[in-house]
């Protein structure tokens, strides 16, 4: 695994998200996610499963400086990959929580949605989907995804105005559960997820699941006119402008 470090430990096993600094998803980490997940998932050796980052950083969302740069035929492939991953991830039937260490929008705070239970690092960090402000159209499942913990209304009025939101706005809103220590995020986050391991597997698991239908059903659903909208407006010369911007100023602060 070139993106990603796994360690595991007592049936649990730790993910760490490890690309470059800010832990940008390209096609390979998406792949690679999927894979381990999918192994994950059917390892009766394996009874959880906590997603970490690194300092600062759980995930800055999708790498744009790459990922402008693929060719109609690749950016149709990361689109139905990610999907693929968000489908996959919901419908986990394992115990599955998020060590938010740090900034988490977009694509990150969609890593984390499909958890179980979100612990986010005390901070100046933020959080929330902001892809409509980048020209991205935001498909029906990740809405629902960002509904069914924040609720309709608030997922509706975040989305439209692309909000970020900091770790105690997050938390009021249960976009979060809990807020930890930057140095204890991991520890945390395994002190939850343990509680939920002690429970009956098979019985956990199928309430998870049962309580997850409608969002399972959606995940998995045909999502080619989503992907359709989504392509046709990523090509708008308008959407091509705002993104140059966008990596014009995420080159200069790399820089």
């Amino acid at each position: 695994m070139n993106t990603l470090q796994v360690t595991i430990k007592d049936r649990l096993a730790v993910i760490a998200l490890n690309r470059g600094k800010s832990n940008p998803m390209n096609a390979e980490m998406i792949k690679e996610l999927h894979t381990l997940i999918q192994s994950i998932d059917t390892d009766d050796n394996i009874g959880g499963l906590i997603i970490a980052g690194k300092e600062n950083f759980f995930s800055a969302g999708l790498d744009l400086i790459e990922i402008y740069d693929y060719n109609e035929e690749e950016i149709a492939a990361f689109w139905k990959s990610f999907l693929a991953l968000q489908a996959k991830m919901v419908s986990f039937k394992k115990p599955m929580v998020a060590a938010i260490s740090g900034h988490s929008p977009a694509g990150g705070c969609v890593i984390a949605l499909c958890c179980d239970y979100r612990v986010m690092a005390q901070g100046k960090y933020i959080i929330g989907l902001n892809e409509i402000p980048v020209g991205i159209i935001v498909p029906d499942s990740i809405f629902d995804l960002y509904a069914f913990w924040l609720g309709q209304r608030n997922a509706y009025q975040y989305l439209i105005e692309g909000k970020l939101l900091s770790v105690d706005e997050a938390l009021q809103v249960g976009l979060i559960d809990e807020i930890s220590n930057p140095e204890s995020v991991i520890s945390t986050a395994e002190k939850k997820i343990r509680t939920y391991m002690q429970f009956n597997a098979a019985t956990w698991s199928q309430s998870k699941l049962n309580l997850r239908k409608q969002l399972i059903a959606k995940a998995s659903a045909d999502q080619t006119e989503n992907l359709n909208m989504m392509l046709k407006q990523w090509w708008a010369p308008e959407t091509r402008k705002v993104l140059q911007m966008i990596i014009q100023n995420l080159k200069q602060k790399s820089a």
